[in-house]
């Protein structure tokens, strides 16, 4: 299995912006389909945004689509979520997960089966 370490969540005021990344060690990620999920207090983990193996496929979830980009560097096996234009809703642990499996156009949390600790996001109104 892969492990992947997530970082880059912070406090952040709305309208702002992060970086959040996530370095995987282990194996090396060129042939892994890469996904961000977030969970915020007492709801379920959704899905954000995944990226195919090469970077050429990705999916954001509609409540993130247009203001996040998810993105991968395959030589530093890092990936990366640009997220701008940041909300209180936005608020959550955001996870980075891998998945063996090829990419998927309706992504599935149980098509991930490797998965980081998480880092929190919080935006203030």
């Amino acid at each position: 299995q892969v492990q992947l370490v997530e970082s880059g969540g912070r406090l952040v005021q709305a309208g702002g912006s992060l970086r959040l990344s996530c370095a995987a060690s282990g194996r090396t990620l060129t042939t892994y389909t890469m996904g961000w999920f977030r969970q915020a207090p007492g709801k379920e983990r959704d899905v954000v945004s995944t990226i195919n193996w090469s970077g050429s496929s990705t999916y954001y979830s509609i409540s993130v689509k247009g203001r996040f980009t998810i993105s991968r560097d395959n030589a530093k096996n890092t990936v990366y979520l640009q997220m701008n234009s940041l909300k209180p809703e936005d608020t959550a642990v955001y996870f980075c997960a891998a998945s063996r499996g090829t990419f998927n156009t309706v992504p599935r949390t149980w098509d991930f089966d490797s998965w980081g600790q998480g880092t929190q996001v919080t935006v203030s109104s």
